[in-house]
Order: C-alpha cells, then structure tokens, then sequence
C-alpha cells in the first residue's frame, strides 16, 4: 500500500482514528476484489410499507448459486418488528475501508428505514443464510441527541464508525438535513459536519480520502416526495439540484455546486473506485443526465453533462414528455464500465468510460417500463409514427415496472436489477407492481467489447411472498461489492 494510503487509513471522523494493520475486511484494492469469490447469495431489503398490506418489511436472502436447487429463490426472511418503516438503501458496519484492521469484521449490515426513521442493524455471521436481527436504534434517540430524521446512505468508516446521511426532521422539513454518526456498538454519537454546515438538501454521498473530500447530493424535502411525485414541488423548489463539497474528516462544506436546470434531482452518486482518482458521476432523475464531477487545477471541484438521455414524446400518460428517470447506477470495479438504469423508459444501459470524459455506449436492454408493448402508454418519433419496446418474457412472467436497483458482480460479468423505487411512487407510477410484486433479474455482461442481455433462467418473484406480494429494493452480498466498498 502506498504511503498516502496508508496515512489517509486512519481517517477518522473529526480527527480520532487508529491506524489499520494487518488484514481485515474487503480486499487491498479495487481490482484485488475482482478476484473474489463468486456471489452465492444476495440479500435484498423488501417493502410492504405504503402497498397496503400491514405487515412489517423484512430482509430476504436470495439464492443466486446456479448450482443450487433453490437458484433464483428467495430462501429466508428476516421480518423487522415493526410496521411502515420503508427499509430502503443498507451499508456495512466495516469494509475495505479498513482492510488492514484485523480486528475489523464486515459481519453488521445497517438498514436505513427510510419513513418511520428506524436503524436496523443485522447479525450476517453467525448463519450467512438466514441473518438475524441484532440492534435496533430508535427514531426518538436520533431526534433527541441530533435533530436529523429520514435516514438514506450508511457508509463504514476506517474508524470503526458509520455514517448515514438523513434528508430533514421528524417533521419532514428539508432544513433538518445533516450526517449521523453512529460507533462500532451503533450508538449514537452526533452529527458529523461542523455546526451551520448542513445544506438545504441531501440525500446520497461517497468520500475520496485522498482527496480529502466527501461530495453529497440532494433529494428534496421528505415532506414533498413521500406523498409521491407532484411536478408543483419542483416548481415550489421542494426539490434539489446541488451538489455539496466537504472537506473530510472534518465535515467543513467548502463548496456548493448548483447544476442548474440540466441537474435536477440528483441522486445516487459514486467517484471512481481507484482512491488516486479525482472524478466521479451523479445520476440526475428529473432531467436523466448523468453528471461527471471533477477536481480543478485551483483544487475546486467542477461539473459538466457526461451523458443525456432525451425525454420521449408520448400520449397517455400524465405529462407530454417523458423523462428516462436515472434513478440508479454504479460503476465496475476497474473503473471501466458505467451501468445506470432509465425507470420509466424502462431500459438499463451500460457506458464505456474508460475515458470519463466521454462514455460510449456499449450495451443496452429492455427489462419493461412505462412504454412496453401492450401498455397504454406510447412514444411518438419525430415523424409522428407511433412506437412502443419490446420487453421479453422471463420464464413465462411478464415484466412489470422499471428496472431500479442494480448490483454488479466483483468480476462485472453479472449484472442484478430490482424493480421497487419508493412505494408511494411505485403507487404512482407501477401500480400493477404494488399489487402483483416485485421481481429480480440478471443481466449478462460481456466485459470485453461491451454489451448486454437478459438471463434467461433468472427469475426471482416476489408475487407469491408468505406475507403477500412485496417490492424489493436494494441487493448486498456478505462479502462487500462495489457499491458498498469505498478504498482508502
């Protein structure tokens, strides 16, 4: 490991940490973990929360072993005790971050609940196969101790800590925004950034500590879109277009970028994985762009539109003209493959960018959409012509909504898609999907010259769940992959 990386290994939140030794969890570096054993399972946060089925969310455990009799199965269920908590996006207590911690262990898996607040944390050790509840944090202990509420992103730190970005206060005010810190017993500890530094808006966020940076993006106000998409709370500016710069570890913002009109809504955001590099991307939904990020040569941090998706004119449907609607992506491990996801047109697209200045595309496919042949829904070309996708069967099922979450393989050869994206905008969107449930795909990668296509003995459905159809959202593996992985 080279000397900075090695320094910046002890990076810690405001200045306490300890130096990494030996070997821990993850691997030493990006292209090490493309090297690692194959996915066996994948657990997937999976929601009854706003479908109108009073039952609690839970944790499932999908077989995704080809070799297994349960392939493409869901094999356990971890219920969570309560009812309308919305799990939704989930972290590791520890990761590469800290790979040369041998007292570090990736065996807690932090579950963010979106809507009631609640902090679930998930014993993945002692049986891989069927993890178990091991600490809750309550929303009245966040709220008391730091003000914040509606908690998102959870990333390990090389401290030993987590940090989760929360998006406002229990009473859904954007004003309320900030980071939470959480210790290696999962207690609260405080806000992260400094005092009068936490920006109207927030939502996802990603450190480069040799650059000594953490850039964030900004949602809106929970207040707004947890009661669905309304186009007036744009207007009403309940939504946001920046992205905030801080200085890491000590959560000084030091720079906001407005991405004005071509950057609304940013979302998922992701630097590069090698830790030397100063650039990443935002995928921005309302305006289906894909932003790069970069360092200056004066040390700011700048922006431009990498990749545009145009809106498509249709008839039927609420608006005019329908976004792609970015609403996830993420990057492969060596840094060569960008793969995002277009929720309402319903394709998901891989890019070369290898030069990140100017991805090339490489590889798309359609998993459904709001513009699937036999839908109401239809696309106008420029002549006026009428026009809808054609989306396949999978093992005699029809696809319902879009595809939303993804999740890569280490070896970028297997590509995992979700459908659910919030359930109040699932009810608004995908109805068909709230009632009939969710279900998992696997995308075939060629990671030579690029391309892509469906597996077509991969099916997990969620349609027939003990508890009724759910909607199921994020995918991990125990062993860390590159969306939960960040290098030090």
């Amino acid at each position: 490991m080279a000397s900075s990386a090695v320094e910046y290994a002890s990076v810690a939140v405001n200045g306490v940490g300890s130096y990494c030794k030996k070997t821990g969890p993850g691997y030493a570096t990006p292209l090490e973990a493309m090297s690692g054993p194959k996915e066996a399972i994948l657990y997937t946060t999976c929601v009854y929360s706003g479908t109108g089925r009073q039952k609690p969310d839970y944790l499932a455990t999908v077989d995704v072993d080809p070799n297994s009799p349960t392939y493409s199965q869901v094999i356990h269920r971890l219920p969570v005790p309560h009812v309308g908590d919305e799990l939704h996006h989930s972290g590791w207590n520890s990761c590469s971050s800290c790979h040369r911690d041998a007292s570090a262990s990736r065996r807690f898996l932090v579950l963010p609940s979106f809507v009631s607040s609640r902090i679930y944390v998930v014993d993945t050790q002692k049986n891989p196969n069927a993890p178990v509840l091991h600490k809750v944090v309550e929303p009245e202990d966040i709220a008391q101790k730091t003000g914040l509420a509606f908690p998102h992103t959870s990333h390990c730190l090389a401290s030993g800590d987590i940090l989760v970005s929360c998006l406002g206060d229990k009473d859904g005010n954007a004003e309320g925004n900030g980071f939470l810190l959480l210790d290696s017993e999962f207690n609260v500890k405080g806000r992260w950034e400094k005092p009068g530094h936490s920006p109207l808006f927030g939502y996802d966020f990603w450190y480069q500590p040799r650059h000594k940076t953490m850039i964030s993006s900004s949602l809106g106000a929970p207040a707004a879109f947890t009661k669905g998409f309304d186009l007036q709370h744009v207007s009403d500016g309940l939504y946001g277009r920046h992205l905030h710069v801080y200085s890491w570890p000590d959560g000084e913002l030091k720079q906001t970028m407005d991405l004005g009109n071509t950057g609304l809504v940013p979302l998922e955001i992701r630097f590069l994985h090698d830790p030397s590099k100063d650039t990443g991307y935002v995928g921005c939904a309302l305006t289906s762009n894909m932003v790069r990020f970069f360092k200056t040569a004066d040390g700011s941090w700048s922006h431009e539109v990498a990749i545009s998706v145009q809106p498509l004119k249709v008839k039927n449907w609420i608006l005019p003209e329908m976004p792609g609607l970015i609403t996830d992506f993420l990057i492969s491990l060596d840094d060569r493959y960008l793969y995002f996801v277009n929720w309402f047109h319903g394709d998901i697209r891989q890019y070369n960018i290898e030069d990140p200045k100017k991805p090339v595309l490489t590889g798309q496919v359609w998993v459904g959409g709001l513009i699937q042949k036999g839908s109401p829904v239809v696309a106008e070309d420029e002549d006026g012509n009428e026009k809808q996708f054609e989306v396949p069967e999978i093992k005699g099922n029809r696809l319902r909504g879009g595809p939303q979450m993804v999740q890569l393989s280490l070896d970028g050869k297997r590509l995992y898609v979700t459908n659910s994206l919030f359930s109040a905008w699932d009810c608004q969107f995908y109805p068909e999907m709230v009632e009939k449930g969710s279900h998992m795909l696997q995308i075939d990668v060629n990671t030579v010259s690029g391309g892509l296509a469906i597996t077509p003995n991969f099916y997990v459905d969620f349609s027939q769940e003990p508890e009724g159809p759910s909607l199921a959202h994020e995918m991990r593996y125990p062993g860390g992959d590159c969306t939960s992985d960040i290098w030090v």
